[in-house]
């Protein structure tokens, strides 16, 4: 087994490419700030299971969901596509765009911090094994 296989050290890296894949994401809703009827989007975070493998709604999964009113339901599943089902208290302008600006800037900002943790994480553990196995 390499240390790259070891399951925190996984964990870590789908960790930054989730990241990595949110700050497109973000980036994309801000550019479309004056697209007419846009609707920004965001991520799932991944969940981990205490052996650092993903557990169900992380890195490639999605939940199912009803688009329309003939299609069965799945159990627990969300209702429509609606983004923020109005949590973020601002309204959507006339033109129909919905991107807060303010919003996204500060997803954007902790998004960026939380990478940083991540990636310091990752390097601090590799150096960690390397030291521990006499090769750091």
């Amino acid at each position: 087994m390499s240390m790259n296989d070891l399951p925190i050290l996984s964990a870590l890296r789908s960790k930054m490419q989730w990241h990595q894949e949110r700050q497109r994401v973000l980036a994309e809703n801000i550019s479309n700030s004056d697209t007419p009827n846009f609707r920004p989007r965001d991520l799932v975070e991944p969940k981990f299971d205490r052996g650092g493998a993903t557990v169900g709604g992380g890195m490639g999964t999605l939940p199912m969901m009803q688009t329309s009113a003939t299609h069965m339901a799945a159990s627990g599943a969300p209702d429509n596509f609606d983004n923020d089902r109005g949590k973020s208290g601002f309204q959507t302008r006339p033109a129909g765009n919905a991107v807060n600006l303010e919003d996204q800037m500060l997803k954007v900002s902790a998004n960026q911090m939380d990478f940083a943790a991540v990636t310091s994480l990752y390097s601090k553990s590799l150096h960690l094994l390397k030291t521990a196995i006499g090769k750091g």
